[in-house]
């Protein structure tokens, strides 16, 4: 199938970034097995990291939940928590290797007498890893952060795996190859993309992104994360059932901006069966109050298989979503105008 030509509005081929999302697992998984871990367990593992080099650790987080011995934390700012000592490892996480505030927590993690391994395309980070002597788990370049998922959240899982904080994910890896094959496939094309009938469905509505509390809740902040940067759209998110004690009472007056929102419900077969029901009876409260409700369900047996489809998905929700606004899904114009502000300030 030739691929359709999306040049006008995307110049920098962020449709064929989110194409190798299944590919760069394998360099991911293969680059991780190569770099020493620690030979005892460590206390806790902290993922230090900011945006997308920060969401490969969120979802491991949720992956891990079931099966981690130790606690998996996710840092993100210019300090760590006094917790963190030499019995911790911090996974640096930066895929260019030059984000202010992982640096700063690296430096903490090494004042600190830390563990430490990174990711990362090169950098500060690579620097300071040769004249500190911590290993690096090297990702290939050029890619904006967020597209670039596939490698950091495969090297995770997989350090995570050495590190018997999960199970052996072989199986689980081979069912999540094929499933995201056959994604990518129909979503690849606009014709059978599922993810252009939820772009199309969401309209011009704001994106509202519910979800359970368990092994989607980091996907739904992806989500959100990608809506925002990709489509250039605000995107907001809670979750059950948190949100029936509190957010769900925002509906219940009549108001303007309820048809103004589109809900997304993603749904994972392994939710809490109350969550489960939960999400049920929050549609029938809330389908004829909000201007759109659109259900969406994980695929496939095993949880990573699960957690990645969803992901998969998602990204290529907000592609769809910046193509039918005629917006190039690449620039982060604020956040550039951000970061050169701040270092003249």
């Amino acid at each position: 199938m030739p691929a359709p030509d999306f040049s006008r509005h995307d110049p920098e081929d962020m449709y064929g970034a989110i194409r190798t999302f299944t590919q760069q697992f394998a360099v991911g998984r293969e680059s991780a097995q190569e770099v020493p871990v620690p030979e005892h367990a460590p206390s806790q593992v902290v993922v230090a990291g900011m945006g997308g080099s920060a969401m490969g650790g969120d979802l491991l987080r949720s992956l891990a939940a079931p099966t981690a011995q130790v606690p998996i934390a996710v840092n993100r700012g210019y300090t760590l928590p006094a917790h963190v000592d030499d019995r911790a490892l911090v996974l640096v996480s930066s895929y260019s290797g030059n984000t202010e505030e992982t640096l700063a927590a690296l430096h903490e993690a090494l004042s600190r007498n830390a563990q430490i391994i990174a990711l990362s395309s090169g950098g500060t980070v690579t620097a300071l890893a040769d004249a500190h002597g911590f290993p690096v788990v090297e990702m290939p370049g050029g890619m904006q952060p967020r597209a670039a998922l596939g490698y950091s959240l495969a090297a995770l899982v997989t350090l995570a795996e050495r590190l018997e904080l999960l199970p052996p994910q072989n199986e689980a890896w081979a069912e999540a190859t094929r499933t995201l094959e056959g994604i990518s496939m129909r979503e690849a094309d606009p014709n059978t993309a599922l993810a252009h009938t939820i772009a199309r469905r969401i309209g011009a509505h704001t994106p509202l992104v519910y979800s359970g509390n368990g092994l989607l809740e980091t996907v739904n902040v992806r989500w959100r994360g990608q809506i925002q940067e990709n489509a250039k759209r605000l995107a907001f998110g809670n979750v059950l059932p948190e949100l029936n004690h509190n957010e769900i009472m925002g509906w219940e007056e009549d108001a303007a901006v309820h048809t103004q929102l589109a809900i997304l419900m993603l749904r994972d077969v392994g939710d809490h069966p109350a969550v489960q029901r939960r999400a049920r009876v929050t549609k029938e409260l809330l389908l004829d109050r909000a201007g759109a409700w659109i259900d969406v369900a994980s695929e496939g047996e095993a949880r990573l298989t699960r957690l990645l489809s969803t992901v998969h998905l998602g990204d290529w929700v907000s592609f769809y979503l910046a193509m039918e606004d005629a917006i190039d899904p690449t620039p982060v114009r604020l956040i550039s105008r951000l970061k050169a502000t701040l270092a003249d300030t």
